[in-house]
């Protein structure tokens, strides 16, 4: 049995802004169910401490930059076999907004600060692992937020092993150079082979470089971060540290997501009663204002709505197609521009297009389980999971070809079909041009009834478990467990 403390700055459902919430809260439920013991250890956020169980421990905490007044809460996560540590600091988390950014979606000014704290927070308690009774073997930071663990555990002489897991390159954690100090990091940090990244305190570079492994979301693309194209200025730093770079693909819940027990929907159904998905379909419609017609295409977008994502060639391809009569649903949040762009389309084809801004769970699902099309044109995809989700449900993804998007969608070329793999639509590339070509591909296969639900039982086939992930993490560990027994051995 190994022990391992899983650090995150969201965990579904408490506190969600995207995949990694899921990620959070599924890798370590499934390392939980394969008999390990894992710790998730999470900011004290309000939507945390009000959604969590009953607080069964409450530890001051103080070190060295750690703000006077902090706690940690020992409690676990309802309905779940997952314990956790919630760094509780009323002045850093307790307020209005999200985990990263205010009530109009700005980020926080003293985000550094908030993570720094966090970070040097859960240093503290894994170098106190012995008074709590619980020393991990294997601490599992995540993105920038906690990318100071591995550093900080990097200046005890007796430490567990850790691993720096990338879920998006794009986001770094980078701040200004004064900020070493403020932080108190060692100054012999500001270099170019350590936290310095041009010119700026970087957090995900931190983890990078003193992690003992560092993985990310999918093999495609721990490939393609490699590249100038999408390494985000830290292509050389990656490829420098190559050796200890892997991809291992998400895994989805089949609990959570699986439209044969999925509460949230208006009709559950599976391969064998798939003729039941399309009452989904026309319970959405009528909900949306739309014409009930199980002949209409929908297609359906749940997303954060930003550059990556594609969504402004979305905005610009259904003025093109909507002679083609294509339902669509969007539901997400991101930037102001993209936002007004499609509520001025919803305002513009009432008929056609329904665009919800924020996030909403129970939408989230209804969606998943109407459509006929899930549309990801993503620029770039880490992994993705909503596609996943989508194979699940019998929605055909409709992906570009990059990262987890290439890994999990085969492209319904005429071989595949024929060959009984295809399970999607891939564009070669992000373009309005590209997307409106597969846009008009779904629409001729749709057509084609039977080949539409053999497409549809190919998919639901699929099996992206987190018990084959968690799998391959454990394979990961298991160097570094025994290594971390051996140091724990020579105290």
């Amino acid at each position: 049995m190994k022990k391992i403390l899983f650090v995150t700055s969201e965990l579904y459902p408490l506190i969600k802004t995207g995949g990694l919430a899921d990620v959070s809260y599924s890798l370590p439920e499934a390392l939980v169910n394969l008999g390990h013991e894992v710790i998730v250890a999470i900011p004290g956020y309000p939507a945390v401490l009000k959604g969590v169980g009953t607080v069964i421990k409450e530890i001051p905490l103080a070190g060295v930059a750690i703000p006077t007044g902090t706690t940690i809460y020992l409690s676990s996560l309802p309905g779940s076999k997952l314990k956790l540590w919630i760094v509780n600091c009323p002045g850093l988390f307790d307020r209005p907004g999200g985990p990263y950014q205010n009530e109009v979606k700005e980020d926080w000014p003293d985000n550094a600060y908030r993570f720094a704290s966090f970070c040097r927070a859960v240093v503290e308690l894994v170098i106190h692992g012995n008074s709590l009774g619980w020393l991990p073997d294997v601490v599992h930071c995540n993105d920038w937020q906690s990318g100071l663990v591995p550093a900080l555990l990097s200046l005890q002489a007796n430490r567990p092993l850790t691993i720096q897991t990338i879920h998006n390159l794009a986001y770094q954690g980078n701040f200004p150079e004064e900020m070493l100090a403020e932080l108190y990091l060692p100054q012999a940090w500001w270099s170019w082979d350590r936290l310095e990244f041009y010119g700026k305190l970087s957090f995900l570079k931190a983890g990078i470089v003193f992690a003992d492994k560092v993985t990310t979301v999918s093999p495609t693309y721990a490939q393609e971060i490699l590249t100038p194209e999408f390494g985000c200025g830290m292509d050389g730093l990656l490829q420098y540290y190559a050796d200890k770079l892997s991809g291992i693909l998400n895994g989805i819940d089949y609990q959570v997501w699986n439209p044969e027990i999925d509460p949230l929907i208006h009709a559950q159904y599976n391969a064998e009663t798939l003729a039941l998905k399309a009452n989904n379909k026309l319970a959405l419609q009528q909900t949306l204002g739309f014409k009930k017609s199980k002949s209409t295409l929908m297609v359906g977008v749940v997303s954060r709505l930003v550059h990556q994502k594609g969504v402004d060639l979305l905005a610009e391809s259904i003025p093109k197609l909507i002679q083609q009569k294509i339902h669509w649903v969007i539901l997400g949040s991101g930037s102001a521009e993209n936002e007004q762009a499609l509520l001025a389309l919803a305002k513009t084809y009432p008929d056609n297009v329904s665009v919800t801004i924020g996030y909403d769970e129970a939408l989230a699902h209804r969606i998943e389980a109407a459509v006929d099309i899930f549309a990801m044109p993503s620029r770039y995809e880490p992994c993705g999971l909503n596609q996943i989700y989508s194979l699940r449900y019998g929605s055909l993804p409709l992906v570009t070809r990059t990262g987890g998007l290439a890994d999990t969608v085969v492209d319904a070329t005429e071989d595949a079909i024929h060959a009984g793999t295809a399970t999607g639509i891939v564009l070669a590339e992000p373009s309005t041009a590209a997307l409106c070509e597969a846009l008009l591909r779904a629409v001729a296969l749709f057509r084609r009834k039977k080949v539409w639900k053999a497409m549809q039982k190919t998919a639901m086939a699929q099996d992206f478990s987190w018990e084959k992930s968690a799998e391959a993490y454990l394979a990961l560990y298991e160097p570094l467990t025994q290594k971390t027994q051996c140091l724990q051995n020579m105290q």
